[in-house]
């Protein structure tokens, strides 16, 4: 794995190389990584990845005009090359008003991710051996649950990665991150009666990660749970989204209240600050700051200090996710929700968020619901960005009575999410290592269309 302190110099010599160019500002990105994956099928080794290297990207400003290039060659000519061209293409681009660095005085105190605790140190790297053991126990898992006739696949992987961000107002600042991951998928029934479920965790630390053969047992059961998948009824029912889906409605409501959707008029909420989003009771909480957490970050892509903040407080809309760029467009200050790439300008994203829970357990609100639709995947989707009007194909289990009577597939849930939201009442199923802790979801007044 390539050394902080070299990605450090890589973009420290970066804005030299812009500087000498003839940009007055610039902001330098250098982000290297280790990464192996292994995938099993039928007990054997599938596939087997191994990739390292590092990526850079530099903006340069010029006179309200700014342009990015990114490389992964770092050698001395090229950056002075990539320095010239982005100088080059910045003179053609055209103006922006909004453009600029942070302001010195509004930079983090805080360059480092020290407490975080977003990378493993006290344990060595996997070998290609154990990451292939590890896929090997959630297949064999999978296969010992009863229905299941293959896997589709088996995986283990391990990231680590660095990045560093500087700027010419005076930020630099960099952290590093690792990743343990398995996933399984499965298969149940045979011929035109096959149905595949899966189940995957992701870690910064080993320790946190569950053992390969629950990750496997999880995916067998799921899709043995399917076997014999028919259409539902068509009507409008309450629909309860499983939490592994949930966050999905969420998601929709990030992307609404994104400062690049609010700037330019094109988002279902664009005039619904400070107005009723969720029912009351209900808060979204962003907290980049959690430890352990694979978006948590100690700043933004901008240098800005990021803090816990109430998106929706009391089911009221609390303000827009933004960056320097659309906050400016706004009138309004930057949220220190900058995020970028190598080889784009920042925009405006958001890190860890918590869903209020409710009382009840999913199985409460199966009960509570009576006769609708549990949805436990998605597939495709049609969102119309300005109206919130949302059509999904949708998987799952049709429940009668309160209780889950078969399971279900190709249908599709329509509503609008507006009016999808306001009517949400959630469980108390939050799993808090997700980078999304959503409950499971009931819906009412949604339409199914099956049969």
């Amino acid at each position: 794995m390539i050394a902080t302190e070299t990605l450090r110099d890589l973009t420290q010599r970066l804005l030299d190389a812009a500087r000498k160019a003839g940009a007055p500002e610039a902001d330098a990105i250098a982000v290297g990584a280790d990464a192996v994956s292994i995938d099993v099928r039928a007990g054997r080794l599938e596939q087997a990845e191994r990739a390292n290297g590092v990526d850079i990207g530099l903006r340069v400003l010029l006179n309200g005009r700014q342009a990015c290039v990114s490389s992964s060659d770092t050698s001395p000519a090229t950056l002075l090359e990539m320095a010239e061209r982005a100088v080059a293409m910045a003179r053609e681009a055209p103006l922006d008003d909004t453009l600029g660095l942070a302001d010195p005085s509004a930079l983090s105190a805080r360059r480092d991710a020290d407490g975080l605790e977003l990378e493993d140190t006290q344990t060595s790297d996997p070998t290609p051996a154990e990451l292939q053991d590890r896929a090997l126990a959630a297949e064999a898992a999978a296969l010992a649950q009863a229905g299941i006739t293959q896997t589709e696949a088996a995986s283990a992987s391990f990231v680590r990665r660095g990045v560093w961000i500087a700027a010419s107002n005076g930020f630099s600042g960099g952290y590093r991150r690792s990743s343990h991951a398995t996933t399984a998928i499965a298969i149940a029934g045979t011929g035109t009666g096959m149905e595949r479920d899966w189940a995957s965790e992701s870690r910064a630390h080993p320790g946190d990660l569950p053992t390969p053969e629950e990750i496997g047992v999880l995916a067998g059961q799921r899709a043995a749970e399917r076997i014999g998948a028919r259409r539902p009824p068509t009507g409008p029912v309450p629909i309860l989204f499983d939490e592994r889906v949930a966050a999905t409605l969420i998601g929709h409501l990030l992307g609404a209240i994104n400062g690049t959707a609010i700037a330019r008029g094109a988002s279902w909420l664009r005039n619904a600050d400070g107005q009723p989003v969720l029912p009351p009771g209900i808060s979204l909480i962003e907290d980049p700051l959690i430890p352990r957490l694979a978006s948590s970050r100690p700043f933004d892509a901008e240098g800005l200090a990021c803090a816990r903040r109430a998106l929706v407080e009391d089911g009221v809309l609390a303000g827009w996710v933004l960056d320097l760029g659309t906050g400016r467009k706004l009138g309004l200050e930057s949220t220190a929700n900058a995020a970028r790439g190598t080889s784009a300008p920042p925009h405006p994203a958001t890190s860890n968020v918590i869903l209020t829970q409710g009382a009840a357990s999913r199985d409460a609100l199966i009960a509570d619901m009576g006769r609708g639709l549990l949805v436990t995947s998605l597939l495709g989707a049609s969102i119309n960005p300005t109206t919130g009007d949302y059509s999904r194909g949708a998987a799952g289990f049709w429940v009668e009575g309160g209780q889950i009577a078969w399971p279900v597939n190709e249908c599709t849930i329509a509503g609008n999410l507006r009016e999808m939201l306001m009517q949400l009442t959630p469980a108390n199923d939050a799993k808090p290592w997700r980078v999304q802790a959503v409950p499971s979801l009931l819906v009412q007044g949604m339409t199914v269309a099956g049969a």
